[in-house]
């Protein structure tokens, strides 16, 4: 479906490539293609902002997810952004392999769409309210539950904040290079998917027999006990452990007092409940609580934040803060706003160093800001998500752009964008800095970073394109990236097969080589230069288990997999030609 906001309405239209471009990254890369203006500002109300899903959601167990595309207001350039939640099963159920919305909205608006309407309408009255406030507002004017999901943005997406980001059924987000950003350019308050159409599962038993095989896979083994049980969380003790842990402002990689932030302690002390996305069941989001007690009063209010690794990382060891409720506090006041809390955290820690180091002052950061401070902290990402004055506006375009006016380039711990908390070594550095997304999430060069200590910059580049390969077969069906060890090329192929998509099935190498490709060609399209981007002295000084940081190894491994990504675009496409 695409939606003009201008008009206030929408079209479904129906496109060749099922068996070429898949679904979710591929299809989303395919529609910016036909939509998107490479040439115009990322806010140019012409400008696509597009989710879509794969061929399998719906069908599988973890077949969760959505893919964003939008040009960002981080780098104006492609990008995308994945997110769980009920979104991607209420596209499906709204008949809709994608939504395109274009134009900008005459006032704040809320588009609302199923698979028998659609409405564009006015709630200039939810401009301003936090993301919590209207949430529960948009619930009570969209009734229903179950495949109905809705995303909206807080005050930092109002404002067009290139670290906003979108958040989806409360406890999952589009949350890095700014999409909320997107929808606040588009005077978007929020969007409403109501999946209220029906379908038959006419399969078979080979299809019945298959999703038994995978979902007793996920719940009867233990390839994913360590997502439900203590979540990612449980990352926190081993990687500062292997000294790969920012702590203050990647100042340290390790830290005694990590054992007030492990996952054990989490769940111990804080731990609620855990949820699922919509048709996932696992049950990998942990919510924990935060009390806050009413001034001159002995009434308290309970607050539930989600907390895993990277939100822990960001705006707890990054930022020096060793209390699991003090960690939830600022996580509750980070999402409020609307902000994506790993560059919110990140940037934040640049700030506070910057701080400490007289470049900046309270002039700039209304409260003095020092590592540890949670209190501090509360006020100062309250300022952040609102862009109180020039310094958190411009501080949100990025810790780099900052630096670049302050001064503190050194210490801006900037790999694309605002790290992921692995502190792992080197190929980590140049993945994350190069790869597509700038996310710990385009390749696990984390993990080649722990589990190979030979120098060898072949080997290391041909794994990340690899690697990159397989992931982005897997956010074009789209699965959460969890599953990645179920969701084999092998029970990939048997899976479209079992639902109707054999040329797709057997074409599974090709397509994902095209698909890799064809986001890279998006993203060039728009401006993208590996040889620009570079890695900040802060990351040279880190000292791992391995020792101290081969800075030759890492720009050789920099330069070899840039020129690696310039060939991808430049190769011969067996598809084209085909």
């Amino acid at each position: 479906m695409t939606v003009d906001l201008a008009e206030g309405r929408g079209n479904v239209e129906a496109y060749d490539g099922r068996s070429t471009e898949a679904g979710g990254s591929g299809l989303a890369a395919m529609l910016f293609q036909k939509h998107g203006h490479p040439q115009k500002a990322w806010d140019h109300p012409a400008q696509p902002l597009i989710f879509a899903i794969g061929p399998l959601t719906g069908y599988f167990p973890l077949m969760s997810k959505t893919v964003c595309a939008f040009k960002s207001p981080y780098h104006d350039q492609y990008a995308e952004s994945h997110a769980g939640g009920r979104s991607a099963m209420a596209l499906k159920f709204s008949d809709l392999d994608a939504l395109v919305i274009t134009g900008k909205a005459k006032k704040p608006a809320c588009l609302s769409l199923s698979s028998k309407r659609l409405d564009v309408s006015d709630v200039h009255y939810l401009w301003g309210k936090d993301v919590h406030a209207s949430g529960k507002a948009l619930r009570r004017m969209f009734g229903g539950a179950g495949h109905r999901s809705i995303l909206r943005i807080g005050p930092a997406g109002e404002i067009g904040s290139p670290m906003a980001g979108i958040n989806v059924d409360t406890y999952r987000h589009f949350g890095r290079l700014g999409a909320g950003g997107v929808m606040g350019a588009k005077n978007l308050k929020a969007i409403v998917i109501q999946g209220d159409a029906t379908f038959r599962l006419n399969q078979g038993k080979a299809y019945t027999k298959l999703f038994q095989r995978i979902f007793d896979m996920l719940t009867d083994t233990d390839m994913m006990c360590k997502y439900h049980n203590l979540g990612t969380a449980a990352n926190l003790e081993p990687l500062n452990t292997l000294q790969s842990l920012p702590w203050r402002n990647l100042k340290q990689t390790t830290d005694s007092a990590i054992s007030g932030l492990t996952g054990d302690k989490f769940a111990d002390d804080t731990l609620l409940r855990n949820m699922a996305c919509a048709g996932c069941p696992i049950g990998c989001i942990h919510v924990g609580f935060v009390r806050e007690k009413f001034m001159d009063e002995n009434r308290y209010l309970y607050r539930q934040v989600s907390y895993d690794y990277e939100p822990i990382f960001s705006v707890g060891t990054m930022l020096g803060v060793t209390d699991p409720f003090a960690v939830l506090a600022i996580l509750d006041i980070v999402e409020k706003s609307g902000l994506d809390v790993m560059s919110g955290g990140v940037a934040m820690a640049w700030a506070t160093e910057a701080f400490e180091k007289g470049i900046i002052s309270e002039q700039e950061t209304i409260v003095p800001l020092a590592f540890g401070d949670a209190d501090a902290y509360k006020q100062a990402f309250y300022h952040f998500g609102k862009g109180t004055n020039d310094f958190y506006r411009l501080l949100g375009q990025g810790s780099k752009k900052a630096a670049a006016y302050y001064g503190g380039d050194d210490f801006a711990c900037v790999l694309g964008q605002e790290m992921a908390g692995y502190a792992t070594g080197e190929t980590f550095f140049v993945a994350q800095s190069l790869g597509f997304r700038h996310s710990h999430l385009d390749s696990a060069g984390y993990t080649y970073d722990q589990k190979d200590d030979e120098k060898n910059v072949d080997r290391a580049v041909d794994f990340l394109l690899e690697d990159e390969q397989s992931r982005v077969f897997l956010t074009s069906m789209v699965a959460c990236l969890f599953a990645r060890s179920v969701y084999t090329p092998q029970v990939l192929n048997e899976c479209l097969s079992s639902v109707g998509y054999g040329l797709l099935a057997d074409n599974v190498e090709k397509v994902s080589r095209h698909i890799q490709k064809q986001r890279w060609v998006t993203r060039f399209a728009t401006g993208y230069d590996p040889a620009k981007v570079d890695i900040p002295k802060r990351f040279k000084q880190v000292v791992t288990w391995k020792g101290q940081i081969d800075e030759d190894y890492l720009q050789q491994l920099k330069e070899a997999y840039a020129k690696q990504i310039v060939g991808l675009v430049t190769e011969r496409d067996e598809i084209e030609q085909s």
